[in-house]
């Protein structure tokens, strides 16, 4: 039996590689003219971190991490999510003492046990964004700009940013309550997660999938009808700040999130495109998460997004992104001479920074210009015994097919005053 990829992964082949380079560096580029700053944390941490971070209650903690004992004894889990990773470095390297907001982005693997879909592996990829140190409505609103001028920059058009209040503490504690009145009559007919639920994080009903769940709260009552003055407030700034921006919006009560740390703001971009799981990007407020996890009490928000969703997306919108171009140059030798002068040669010209290659294959000539035409190579060199002699090489515009010779012994400088 051959052995392949575990379910739920994929190779990026050298033909998509390029794909996944653009939108990299599209979001860099993005992130720095927002003022945000790269952070790399590591791929694996304490489980514990996921246990406080992430919560208990959720799906990611109870059914989707991947666990286990390393050889002291450990617990150890993969990264199932950017956010918690990233608050632990801001606490242990004391980051809160540097000059506040503390704005990051990140771009790193995550890994979850569940069951793989159009978009969703069990080894995947991330992009993140985190704002720390002020509550001011206006980083939330930024967050969210983030994500909409990277996917404008992509030219996807056909998504709509659902937002919604999921109150704080406060307010929540009260709701929460009411919520529980309401459910419990109803809590037979629910499903046995949502029943588990119940009692630890109610909120989590309204957003279970399972379509009998769905209709049987059909008529729940919701956070955002229960918010307290100051959380009102603070989603009217978010509004506010919003259509400032000229990002249009819709809002929807039934947005939770699925993470215990959501506060206040919570935020899904959803695309049509991709299926029945359509949101691409996911985000909101956590002001409680830092002090959890012991830390000083600072507040925070930010977003997670799938790249594997976004090249989905991509592709469902027939957007193409930009092939990168060919090689530079391609050394087509005949003989033993010239073969060892087309390694000097190849080498002087990439330490120069000009992309080039040569044949490793024997290969004979027709055949090494049939190879440097799927490479892609602007121009070939053709270097035999004769040229050698004359000190020349034969250049070959692969576009054109013009042919002439150059002299060997400028050939560096000749062939970088062309490509410019």
């Amino acid at each position: 039996m051959s052995i392949q990829a575990p379910r739920g992964t994929r190779d990026v082949l050298p033909s998509e590689t390029y794909k996944w380079n653009y939108v990299e560096s599209l979001f860099r580029e993005i992130c720095e003219k927002f003022g945000y700053k790269e952070i790399r944390t590591p791929i694996f941490e304490h489980t514990e971190l996921f246990h406080r971070g992430v919560g208990e209650t959720t799906d990611i903690v109870q059914k989707e991490m991947y666990s286990f004992k390393d050889n002291g004894g450990r617990e150890i889990t993969l990264k199932p999510e950017g956010t918690a990773p990233v608050v632990r470095s801001f606490i242990e390297n004391k980051l809160y003492a540097e000059p506040q907001p503390m704005k990051l982005f990140y771009i790193t693997p995550c890994f979850r046990y569940e069951r793989p879909q159009a978009g969703r592996l069990r080894a995947f990829h991330q992009f993140g964004v985190e704002a720390f140190g002020t509550s001011n409505p206006s980083v939330d609103a930024e967050v969210i700009g983030i994500a909409m001028a990277f996917y404008k920059k992509l030219a996807i058009t056909n998504l709509e940013l659902r937002i919604n209040s999921v109150g704080c503490p406060d307010c929540r504690k009260k709701y929460n309550k009411t919520l529980k009145e309401y459910l419990r009559s109803k809590l037979d007919k629910l499903c046995k997660t949502c029943q588990d639920r119940f009692d630890r994080n109610p909120m989590r009903i309204i957003d279970c999938k399972t379509d009998t769940c769905k209709e049987e709260i059909k008529d729940v009552p919701y956070m955002l009808d229960h918010i307290c003055e100051d959380c009102r407030i603070d989603f009217e700034e978010l509004k506010e700040n919003l259509t400032l921006m000229e990002i249009p919006y819709t809002v929807d009560p039934t947005i939770v999130r699925g993470l215990d740390y959501y506060t206040k703001t919570a935020f899904e971009i959803v695309s049509k495109e991709i299926g029945a799981q359509g949101t691409v990007c996911g985000g909101g407020r956590y002001d409680g998460l830092i002090g959890c996890l012991g830390g000083p009490s600072t507040p925070g928000v930010g977003f997670g997004m799938g790249i594997e969703r976004l090249l989905l997306t991509l592709q469902n919108n027939q957007i193409e992104i930009p092939r990168p171009r060919g090689l530079d140059i391609f050394i087509a030798a005949i003989g033993e001479n010239p073969s060892k002068e087309a390694v000097k040669l190849l080498h002087k010209l990439r330490l120069e920074g000009v992309s080039a290659d040569k044949d490793h294959m024997n290969r004979s000539l027709k055949a090494q210009f049939k190879y440097a035409d799927k490479q892609q190579a602007a121009y070939t060199i053709v270097i035999g015994d004769h040229e050698l002699e004359k000190d020349i090489v034969r250049l070959k515009n692969m576009d054109t097919g013009d042919q002439e010779e150059i002299k060997l012994s400028n050939i560096v400088q000749e062939l970088k005053n062309r490509l410019k």
